[in-house]
């Protein structure tokens, strides 16, 4: 059987589809606690924790019955994670140059499931990880290597990309497509819920990648903190506090959308 063929057979399997829904809410659980601390940072509520996934992590694993809670994360995003990675097999374009962009999409995808997973596996089994210090120790080994400037701000700038695809996918309501989006208010509901939680998170990814790049042109790896200090840096800008509360409130939407779509997501 060819690898295609394989791919598909898995993915028609009825327990292969239920891990991938479970993944989309567990994903929705995770973007939901991140902007409740964003909010609560905005609004001096005094939030605790990171407003990054490891910070939601280690939120769940300080409340009754985390640990059980985060093995469900890990299998979740595990399984959506596998699910990407047989979309990038599977994927198709209208000619070799969009086959392969529709692939790259996917495998980013699935990295991103999968490397939240890995994480959520360490808290399950009793670590902890912190992604603010892990993305400055990539930036600052980026810095050291030969040309690391430039990969540096090449990351940045894929991050600020990805972030731009995010805000647009939410402006024109492309998610619906991902959707067998129901009919009536609840359809009406889920859509606002897309449109404000990918514009939110779009604004956050671009933060991101902005926060990389800065790094590399000061060659200071502490200013790329990823989400966590993104959001954070935020309110230092005019109008920052009030931004970053939309965004956080827009972070919570996004998280009730991910527990939609594990209910009507096309699979």
């Amino acid at each position: 059987m060819s690898a295609t063929g394989a791919a598909s057979s898995l993915q028609r399997s009825p327990g292969f589809a239920v891990a991938a829904r479970l993944g989309h809410a567990v994903n929705g659980l995770l973007h939901l606690l991140i902007g409740v601390v964003a909010f609560r940072l905005a609004t001096g509520g005094g939030g605790e924790g990171q407003a990054d996934q490891s910070g939601a992590l280690g939120s769940i694993a300080g409340s009754p019955g985390g640990r059980v809670l985060l093995w469900i994360v890990v299998v979740g995003l595990l399984g959506l994670g596998l699910w990407q990675l047989v979309e990038t097999v599977l994927a198709r374009g209208e000619d070799a140059k969009r086959t392969w962009a529709a692939r790259a999409k996917e495998l980013g995808k699935a990295i991103a499931y999968l490397a939240i997973a890995a994480t959520a596996l360490r808290f399950a089994t009793g670590g902890s990880s912190d992604s603010s210090e892990q993305t400055q120790s990539l930036s600052a080994r980026l810095l050291e290597a030969p040309g690391g400037v430039a990969l540096l701000v090449i990351l940045g700038l894929a991050v600020v990309a990805v972030g731009v695809y995010f805000g647009f996918k939410g402006a024109t309501k492309r998610f619906r497509e991902d959707l067998a989006v129901p009919s009536g208010s609840l359809g009406r509901g889920i859509t606002a819920l897309g449109v404000a939680g990918y514009v939110a998170k779009g604004v956050a990814l671009v933060a991101v990648g902005v926060l990389f790049v800065i790094g590399a042109v000061t060659a200071d790896p502490s200013r790329a903190t990823g989400l966590d200090g993104a959001l954070q840096s935020l309110a230092g800008l005019p109008a920052g506090v009030a931004v970053l509360a939309i965004t956080g409130l827009g972070l919570i939407a996004y998280g009730l959308y991910c527990g939609a779509r594990a209910r009507y997501a096309k699979l």
